[in-house]
């Protein structure tokens, strides 16, 4: 799916081999569904946060927040933006995406190749581990119940072993119907699908994991300009869900929206 990298090695009467490097777009024969939606409730988001990865787990909120010397990884109720539990990363640290395992609680990192595992109620670190080597930088992580998947802000979801996170177990490139889309970031599993933010585009997409097509897209062009108060940087990057309604918010917003699918 996407752009794919080829070389034709071509082989002339006289004997002559020569290679030719060249580039292959594939895309989905169906179009993405535009998905409507309707705001349903709204909640309270500190707007210090600068949002990176965004799990709820029944009524509670755990958030990974980025910014070397800011970076962070909290836990609080969903309405209430005070934290109940808070743990600061070191000042070289820049959070990335986070996803919940069991009891457990893992985090990217975004430039300094290494994820870090908590334990889900203390939010107490457990251990770290070196991110894969083809993983040039950690940003959106989510868990579809077998294995972790990540993004890099390339094209690519990459499976990881959950008992070994340095381990790739697959790798899908994700595309639509004429759109290659790269710069993938936040992510979440739900019912079957991922569903991602794409950086500094006010979309998520609804994906199929097991080809990577785009099968549907929200816009939420107007939500983005209510929030971004001019700063190009004050993107959407925030998803999860609450029963079947989708949790919506971004980098420095005042506010987490519940969204119900139409």
């Amino acid at each position: 799916m996407g752009d794919n990298k080829v070389v034709f090695v071509i082989k002339t009467n006289r004997g002559e081999v020569l290679n030719q490097d060249a580039t292959i777009n594939v895309f989905t024969k169906t179009p993405e569904q535009n998905i409507p939606y309707k705001i349903v409730a709204d909640y309270s988001h500190d707007p210090k946060n600068f949002i990176e990865g965004f799990v709820v787990e029944g009524n509670t909120v755990y958030e990974s927040d980025g910014m070397k010397g800011s970076s962070q990884l909290i836990k609080y109720t969903l309405g209430s933006s005070a934290p109940k539990i808070l743990a600061k990363q070191p000042a070289d640290i820049f959070s990335e995406g986070c996803t919940i395992v069991g009891d457990k609680v893992y985090q990217l990192t975004y430039q300094n190749k290494i994820g870090f595992i908590y334990d889900k109620n203390t939010l107490k670190k457990i251990s770290e581990f070196p991110l894969p080597g083809v993983i040039g930088e950690g940003w959106g992580l989510t868990y579809d119940g077998k294995n972790l998947i990540a993004t890099d802000g390339s094209k690519n979801l990459y499976f990881l072993d959950v008992e070994n996170p340095s381990k790739v177990v697959k790798t899908i490139a994700v595309g639509g119907n004429s759109t290659i889309y790269n710069q993938l970031n936040e992510l979440e599993y739900h019912n079957g699908f991922i569903y991602a933010n794409v950086w500094h585009q006010p979309v998520i997409l609804k994906i199929n994991p097991v080809n990577g097509e785009v099968v549907g897209k929200f816009d939420f062009t107007p939500l983005t300009k209510e929030n971004d108060k001019g700063d190009s940087e004050h993107v959407l990057n925030g998803i999860a869900f609450k029963g079947d309604n989708m949790l919506v918010t971004g980098k420095n917003w005042e506010k987490i929206y519940e969204v119900a699918f139409q």
